[in-house]
């Protein structure tokens, strides 16, 4: 325990940083700012992974329990939770924004996760008509997900100007590391088996399916537990910095002052939408995309995807700690737009087809020819799509490379969207905002998959990758013309003088003002 302490001790804040010692905070309310935020981190963090945990194992969970149920609707079960969140994004912010306050939201949303997730774990027990009780946990998953547009905005209220960068950033990092680590944690409890361990008189099945519903029970409640009075204090600070900036003497009054451009709002939220749909429509085409254009078997389309996702992964986790330094010599919106969407559109562009030869078509399975699925005759693109043997192959080379382009352009451009929209908007309560964008990214998620079956497997690539690299362009143009919509409102800096003795004179009235009108 003392070595413990002493550890603890070395890595406490003593006092508080140059750049925010301006008599705003004590260092006791400042630490428990911070305190807070990452909570919100791990928040995130644990909304990813509730989605992305499930993904690998939904469908021979699903198979296991109703053998009828088929790809069709396990593809329904996939959309319910982006859907989920979707509808339910805005309504949590505006309860947030009506409250004031985020703890009794996100205390009732983490108890809805906890129940689904238990939910989805307990399908073993086989009850009527499971395929749709597979489908209703994932869509209430989605639910509480949605006070991801709390996180978002309390974020943006608990954050100075010159800390929203590193914190979005930093925020995004953890939604990130959620998608990544949901399938690894699947991978690892695979040598459980599908049978694994049956307890607590037959109720409780703990097998390489359920264990992933179960770790999500047990991580939700100690986040469940982190925001309890005296674990989580809400600190917000962003409106009454520009108060006392503005020489106000009212958070309320100072925000309700300050109008925001919501022609800048919507674009950042279309934006936003246009980002989030060409990430997802390579995270869902990705694995036979590989498989139609190279020829490879499921294991190798697997396995090389695997090996190219976590090098994707490491390059995205440096581009995220790059994005704040970056910033400081750059205007932000200008490394949204040219670091950002330049970068999606080359990886779209790089997509198109520029092989001299079609790819190796496909001849459809036949069980009498005594011949295993993985035979070389079987694989390449299937006949069942017409454009296989019309259109050029994809070379690897352009695979490869335009899959690094999109691994440092999403992380930049999903970053900078919401730290320039969070600032956009200014010190005002953004729950409702952060709903709408919250949605439009769900949004994203729930036809991404619906654009692969309609568009890809139809028309094929020129038209997909062509698509997308219409909209990637359209955007990022859209973006640099309008870019003045993207510089935020600034706000004239009082000295460290004035500010402590505004906070002397008012002290007692600003912590009123706080404690009522906070954002």
């Amino acid at each position: 325990m003392e070595f413990a302490r002493r550890v603890s001790a070395r890595f406490e804040t003593k006092r508080l940083p140059e750049d925010v010692d301006d008599g705003l905070e004590t260092l006791e309310e400042y630490k428990q700012r911070w305190r807070s935020v990452r909570i919100i981190y791990f928040t995130m963090f644990l909304m990813a992974l509730g989605f992305s945990i499930i993904l690998t194992g939904i469908w021979p969970y699903l198979n296991k329990l109703d053998p009828d149920a088929g790809k069709e609707f396990m593809g329904l079960i996939v959309a319910a939770n982006p859907l989920g969140q979707m509808i339910f994004s805005p309504i949590f912010g505006w309860w947030g924004n009506k409250l004031g306050k985020i703890r009794l939201p996100l205390l009732l949303s983490l108890s809805l996760f906890t129940l689904a997730s238990g939910i989805y774990s307990s399908l073993e027990l086989r009850p009527d008509h499971v395929k749709y009780w597979m489908l209703s946990s994932r869509f209430l998953i989605g639910v509480s997900s949605a006070n991801i547009a709390l996180c978002r905005s309390y974020l943006s209220a608990a954050t100075r100007i010159s800390e929203r960068t590193h914190a979005v950033a930093m925020v995004s990092l953890a939604q990130v590391l959620g998608f990544i680590i949901g399938p690894t944690l699947q991978a690892a409890v695979t040598p459980l088996g599908d049978q694994g361990h049956v307890w607590l008189w037959g109720k409780m099945h703990f097998n390489m399916y359920t264990a992933s519903g179960w770790i999500n029970v047990l991580m939700s409640i100690g986040n469940f537990l982190m925001f309890l009075p005296g674990v989580f204090e809400e600190h917000k600070i962003a409106a009454r910095e520009v108060m006392v900036m503005q020489g106000g003497t009212s958070e309320k009054e100072t925000w309700k002052g300050i109008k925001p451009s919501y022609l800048s709002a919507w674009t950042l939220i279309v934006a936003f939408f246009v980002l989030v749909f060409n990430f997802v429509l390579l995270e869902t085409l990705g694995t036979s995309l590989t498989m139609d254009m190279f020829a490879w078997s499921n294991d190798e389309a697997l396995w090389y995807m695997g090996i190219m996702m976590t090098t994707a992964a490491i390059v995205s986790l440096i581009t995220f700690v790059l994005i704040e330094p970056m910033c400081k010599i750059i205007a932000e919106r200008y490394v949204l737009i040219w670091g950002g969407f330049s970068l999606m559109f080359l990886g779209r562009v790089l997509f198109v087809p520029w092989g001299p030869d079609p790819p190796k078509l496909a001849q459809p399975f036949n069980a009498s020819w005594n011949l295993s699925e993985s035979d070389p005759i079987f694989l390449g693109c299937p006949t069942t799509q017409k454009w296989c043997g019309e259109l050029p192959a994809l070379t690897l080379t352009q695979f490869i490379i335009g899959f690094a382009f999109t691994s440092i352009g999403y992380p930049i451009g999903v970053t900078l969207i919401q730290t320039i929209f969070s600032k956009v908007l200014g010190p005002r309560p953004q729950g409702v905002w952060m709903g709408w964008m919250t949605g439009s990214g769900c949004l994203s998620r729930v036809l991404g998959p619906v654009f692969v079956g309609s568009i890809y497997t139809r028309l094929g690539t020129f038209w997909t990758f062509g698509v997308t690299s219409a909209m990637m362009l359209v955007s990022m143009f859209w973006l640099q013309c309008s870019n003045r919509l993207l510089i935020p409102p600034t706000f004239e800096k009082a000295t460290p003088v004035e500010l402590q003795e505004l906070n002397k004179h008012k002290g007692s009235k600003l912590d009123e003002n706080g404690s009522q009108h906070s954002i």
